[in-house]
């Protein structure tokens, strides 16, 4: 809450550009129309200065940029850079829980959610295994809190 409100100042100049925060994570969402990326370009700029202005540290080792871009023929855009460190592009990342892909379908998410139920199963197998059998039920607690 008190980081919220520390934050509550950085906030976007551009409609075409806006920042989404969640506790200490925030995600610049850009709409680059016409090849014309200065708007976007610019508001990052806006947001590595505003953080050190408020001695805030920007880690550009989790910073990652994802292009949507439903075009035929895609243009190569050049390569954004914060604080003099390339920021790496991807095809998906996890925004709040979910994987988010460039193509916007919802394959990659599906395929994280069945992976972790793969490993928990196969982790309930091998208690299972451990475990004498009897007339009660065992019960395991699924969840972490």
């Amino acid at each position: 809450m008190l980081f919220s409100l520390y934050t509550n100042d950085c906030t976007s100049t551009d409609p075409s550009v806006k920042l989404l925060k969640f506790a200490d994570d925030t995600t610049v969402i850009g709409l680059i129309q016409d090849g014309d990326e200065s708007a976007y370009r610019q508001e990052i700029e806006q947001l590595a200065a505003w953080c050190s202005l408020n001695n805030l540290e920007l880690n550009t080792l989790k910073t990652v940029e994802m292009i949507v871009d439903f075009r035929r023929n895609t243009p190569a855009l050049p390569p954004l850079t914060i604080m003099n460190s390339s920021v790496p592009t991807v095809e998906s990342f996890r925004f709040l829980g979910t994987t988010i892909s460039q193509d916007l379908k919802c394959e990659t998410h599906i395929d994280s959610i069945v992976k972790k139920a793969q490993q928990r199963l196969y982790f309930l197998r091998q208690l299972k295994k451990l475990s004498p059998v009897t007339g009660a039920a065992n019960t395991v607690p699924l969840s972490r809190h």
